[in-house]
């Protein structure tokens, strides 16, 4: 089994636009080595917003060389982007954005949403490319609740909504450029669940809301983060009161890292080629 290495937390937020208040549980900046292949996680809410007439989120802005996957809980996200893909998702549902070698798009709440208000809570994970990828045609996933399977843990211990990867003969609609899982976990108090991670795999379960703990007996809660070492497969958790999880389990991407802000290469002069690039509308 992998044991825990560390718990990452951040209890700083700040907001993207006017729409997100974020809190970045990581980044690139901080050690992407042991993160890879995700690159940054934003946790938006729990909150909640007033109706309004207003357009509330962030505008147009590029990126380049890697994904971002927007997974909502609660409230409404619309998405539009250079290549003319976009759509709206509600709870349950995952816009799966690959930006590879350029794309601009704006993220803001759903019209239905902005005019009904109420509670607002998603996450926003960047997920790296291999080089080999970085500079590929971007692409769209819009996934929706009703096409996410969802399959029963042993023993009643809960629910694991599949985005990314595959479990219990269960295939996730989510493509991704290397493996991975992203999954939904709804788990119950006072159950017990093993779940698979690969030898050598980055595992980092995020915890929403709830409280689980590793065999040590060490607990993560709201908005904490598990990181595992890479040894071992499998994780067991321990669960004490009714929880969701974000289940982040990746293959390593090792490769170099340089990034500045919405562009994660594998240079400095990638880096500078994609401001050139975007700077003279070739994105």
């Amino acid at each position: 089994m992998k044991t825990l290495s560390f718990i990452q937390r951040n209890p700083n937020g700040h907001w993207v636009g006017d729409g997100f208040p974020v809190r970045s549980i990581f980044s690139y900046q901080d050690n992407p080595t042991a993160f890879s292949p995700f690159l940054l996680l934003d946790y938006a809410g729990p909150t909640r917003f007033d109706a309004t007439t207003q357009r509330r989120g962030v505008g147009q802005h590029p990126h380049r060389g890697f994904e971002t996957v927007s997974i909502v809980y609660h409230g409404e996200v619309a998405h539009r982007d250079s290549t003319g893909a976009g759509g709206t998702i509600g709870p349950g549902g995952v816009q799966w954005m690959t930006a590879a070698g350029g794309i601009v798009h704006e993220e803001f709440h759903g019209e239905r949403y902005a005019r009904d208000g109420g509670p607002f809570e998603m996450v926003q994970l960047w997920v790296n490319l291999p080089a080999r990828n970085k500079m590929g045609p971007p692409g769209y996933q819009g996934i929706t609740a009703a096409q996410t399977p969802t399959v029963e843990l042993p023993d009643g211990a809960g629910t694991a909504r599949l985005i990314a990867g595959d479990f219990m003969g269960a295939q996730a609609p989510a493509h991704s450029f290397t493996p991975m899982q992203v999954w939904d976990l709804q788990l119950k108090a006072g159950s017990t669940v093993v779940l698979p991670a690969p030898e050598g795999h980055t595992t980092v379960p995020l915890v929403l809301r709830g409280l689980v703990a590793t065999p040590e007996g060490v607990e993560a809660s709201d908005a904490e983060m598990m990181v595992f070492s890479r040894e071992g497969e499998g994780v067991t958790l321990h669960v004490l009161t009714d929880a969701t999880v974000l289940w982040l389990c990746g293959e390593p991407i090792d490769e170099p890292v340089v990034g500045y802000g919405p562009f994660v290469m594998n240079s400095e002069a990638e880096i500078h080629q994609a401001f050139a690039d975007f700077q003279s509308g070739r994105f």
